[in-house]
C-alpha cells in the first residue's frame, strides 16, 4: 500500500488533505481513483489507513481516515549519522540506504580530507535534495518518520554537541589493531530510547587532528569489523548491527 507523509496542519479527526507533489504521484504515477486506499503518516501520531474521498487534481486529494495502524517500524534508539562529504553521489547513497535502515537524522560534515567541497551558494539546494531522498526512502521502507537533514557542520561545531547519551567515532585504525574497541560492547551501554551520535569519515579517513579532538571531546572510538569499509558502506554496517542488537537478537 502506497505511503505518504502529510503535515499535521492537513489533518483533522476524520480526514486528511494531501497536497504538493504527492497529488501528482497519486493521480498520474499510481493512477489511483476515489475509493482506493493508501497509508497517510501524521508526523506525531503515526500511520493510518485512509480511503480516497475526493480527487481535486492538481490542487489536493481528500482522504477519510479509516484506521490507525499500531505497528511501529522505527529503531528503538535514535541514531544520528554524521557523514563526511564524499565524491559524487555518495552522500545521497548514505541518506537513502541509512534511512531504510532506520537512521533518525543526518548531519553532513566537511572533514579535513573530504575531496568534495560544498559551495555555500549550493548548500541549501543539496540539503533540499537530501530531504527529498529521505522522504522517498521513508515511504518505501514503511517508516513512520522522515529523518531530519541538518545543515553542513565543521569540526568545531561537532565538538560542542553534548546532548547525546552516547557518541561514537567509526575509526578505521581500530580495524588494524589486535586490541580494539568493540561495537558490541559499546551498544551494551545503550538503552532503548537513548540518543546516539556516530561519525563516519571521508574516502581518505580522519586526520589525526580530527580523531584526537573527537576522542578528547567524548567520542568513543570503535571498529566496524576487521575489514576497512568504504565511506558509504560503514554507516550501513553500523545500522545493521544496531538493528540486530535491538530488534532481532532474541
Amino acid at each position: 500500500m502506497q505511503r505518504y507523509f502529510v503535515d499535521s496542519s492537513n489533518w483533522n479527526q476524520t480526514q486528511v488533505t494531501i497536497s504538493g507533489d504527492d497529488v501528482h504521484h497519486i493521480s498520474n504515477v499510481m493512477r489511483m481513483t476515489e475509493g482506493q486506499t493508501i497509508v497517510c503518516v501524521h508526523p506525531d501520531c503515526g500511520a493510518a489507513v485512509c480511503s480516497i474521498e475526493k480527487m481535486e487534481v492538481p490542487e489536493r486529494i481528500i482522504c477519510n481516515v479509516d484506521e490507525w495502524m499500531k505497528k511501529n517500524t522505527e529503531l528503538p534508539i535514535n541514531v544520528t549519522i554524521v557523514q563526511s562529504l564524499g565524491k559524487g553521489d555518495k552522500m545521497e547513497q548514505v541518506v537513502q540506504k541509512a534511512t531504510e535502515l532506520g537512521a533518525d537524522s543526518f548531519i553532513p560534515y566537511q572533514a579535513d580530507r573530504s575531496v568534495a567541497k560544498w559551495d555555500k551558494k549550493k548548500t541549501d539546494k543539496k540539503i533540499m535534495r537530501l530531504k527529498k531522498i529521505a522522504k522517498e526512502a521513508s515511504e518505501q521502507s514503511e517508516r513512520v518518520k522522515v529523518p531530519e537533514i541538518h545543515d553542513l557542520l565543521e569540526l568545531n561545531e561537532l565538538l560542542r554537541m553534548d546532548s547525546f547519551d552516547v557518541k561514537l567515532l567509526a575509526f578505521e585504525d581500530e580495524a588494524r589493531k589486535d586490541t580494539y574497541s568493540s561495537l558490541r560492547l559499546e551498544l551494551q551501554r545503550v538503552s532503548e530510547g537513548d540518543s546516539l551520535l556516530v561519525i563516519f569519515g571521508p574516502e581518505g579517513g580522519f586526520s589525526s587532528r580530527e580523531s584526537n579532538a573527537l576522542v578528547n571531546s567524548g567520542f568513543h572510538s570503535i571498529r566496524l569489523g576487521p575489514r576497512i569499509l568504504r565511506m558509504e558502506t560503514a554507516p550501513l554496517y553500523f545500522l545493521s548491527a544496531v538493528s540486530y542488537h535491538f530488534e532481532e537478537n532474541e
